[in-house]
C-alpha cells in the first residue's frame, strides 16, 4: 500500500517511526509547511517525493491513503481535500476544532465511501486496551477516571521543543483525549460535562489551565485538570478506579493501584500506540471496513466538547 503522509512535524515523524514496523507500507510523498524541514525528514526517511502542497501529493494517482499530521486547525478542511480525492484518510486529534466542521467530515465520508479516522491514540495503547477487554468482558465496571494532562509551554513549541507555526489547544486537542477515552471506555456519552478554565495568556491568546468534569448515564464520572504551566513530569496520566481494582495508565504503561506493572505483553502486536492505530487504519482500508475511531465514532467527542465550551463561555460570560 503506497500512502502519503502531511506533516513534517513531532507527530509526523512519530507515525513514520511506527509505519516502518507495518509490512507492505510504503510512504511515497511527503506534504510538509516549511520547504527546508520537510525535504529534510523527506531526506531521512528516504522518501522520494516531498512538497509543500497538499493537493501536488494528491495528484499522485499511487497514492491510496493520506495521513494528517498537520496543524489543528487544518485538519477539517485538508480532510475533506483528501477525501473528495478519493484517498482514504486518517486525521491527528482532533478530527476539527468545532462542531459544525466535524459533522461535515462525516457527511463527506459517506458521501464519497472513503475510510476516514481519527486519530484517537488512546483506545489503541495497551495499557487502555487491557482495561477496555475486561470491560466488555464483565471484569471491571468504572467508578471513576481521574485523569491529569500536564505540559509546560509558553511559547509556541512542538513536543520535540522546536518552534511551531500555530497555537495548541488544551479543550480541542488535549482534553479531546480523555473525553473520547471517557466515553469509550464506558460506552455512554456523557449526560453532564462542565467546565472551568484560567486566564488567558497574553500572547498564546488561550487558557493555560482547564479543569472539566464528565458524568454518563450510568454513574461513572471523569475529572481532568489540563496545564501549560506544569514543571515537571509532562504528558497525560490516568487514574482508573473501578468495583474491581484501581489501575494507573501512562500511555502504553500500565499498573495497580499499588504502582505494581501489569504484563500487557499479550495484548496487541505491538507495545506502541500510535504503531497500533496506524495498523489499525491500514488494515480497515484493506479489509474495506469501519475502523476503530472512525469520523463517525469520534462525534460524539466533538459533540461533548461542543458542551464543555459552552460552558466555559458561560461561565466566562458570568465571572
Amino acid at each position: 500500500m503506497k500512502i502519503a503522509l502531511a506533516g513534517q512535524g513531532a507527530f509526523g515523524v512519530k507515525h513514520l517511526e511506527a509505519l516502518a514496523n507495518i509490512d507492505g507500507v510504503d510512504v511515497i510523498s511527503l506534504a510538509g509547511g516549511s520547504a527546508a524541514s520537510t525535504a529534510e525528514v523527506a531526506k531521512t526517511w528516504n522518501i522520494p517525493h516531498w512538497t509543500t502542497e497538499l493537493a501536488e501529493t494528491l495528484a499522485i494517482p499511487e497514492v491510496e491513503a493520506v495521513i494528517l499530521a498537520t496543524p489543528t486547525q487544518l485538519h477539517a478542511s485538508q480532510a475533506e481535500q483528501v477525501m473528495r480525492a478519493g484517498k482514504h484518510v486518517e486525521i491527528e486529534i482532533p478530527i476539527a476544532d468545532d462542531l459544525s466542521d466535524a459533522e461535515r467530515l462525516v457527511h463527506v465520508q459517506r458521501e464519497t465511501g472513503v475510510i476516514a479516522m481519527g486519530g484517537h491514540t488512546r483506545r489503541f495503547n495497551p495499557s487502555h486496551q487491557w482495561i477496555h477487554n475486561r470491560i466488555v468482558a464483565g471484569e471491571l465496571k468504572i467508578q471513576q477516571m481521574d485523569v491529569q494532562t500536564y505540559f509546560f509551554r509558553r511559547t509556541n513549541t512542538n513536543a520535540l521543543g522546536k518552534p511551531r507555526s500555530w497555537t495548541d489547544h488544551l479543550l480541542w486537542h488535549h482534553a479531546c483525549h480523555t473525553v473520547d477515552l471517557f466515553q469509550y471506555q464506558t460506552g455512554e456519552t456523557a449526560s453532564r460535562a462542565v467546565g472551568v478554565k484560567g486566564p488567558i495568556h497574553p500572547q498564546l491568546g488561550i487558557a493555560m489551565d482547564m479543569g472539566i468534569v464528565m458524568k454518563v448515564p450510568a454513574g461513572a464520572i471523569c475529572t481532568l485538570s489540563l496545564s501549560f504551566n506544569n514543571e515537571g513530569p509532562f504528558g497525560t496520566f490516568f487514574r482508573y478506579i473501578c468495583d474491581n481494582g484501581t489501575y494507573l495508565a501512562r500511555y502504553d504503561d500500565l499498573f495497580d493501584g499499588n504502582n505494581n506493572a501489569i504484563d500487557l505483553s499479550g495484548v496487541a502486536i505491538s507495545m506502541n500506540g500510535i504503531e497500533l492505530q496506524d495498523r489499525e487504519f491500514i488494515a480497515a482500508i484493506r479489509e474495506n471496513r469501519e475502523p476503530n475511531a472512525s469520523v463517525a465514532q469520534c462525534l460524539t467527542a466533538m459533540q461533548t466538547l461542543d458542551r464543555i465550551e459552552r460552558d466555559l463561555e458561560r461561565v466566562c460570560d458570568v465571572a
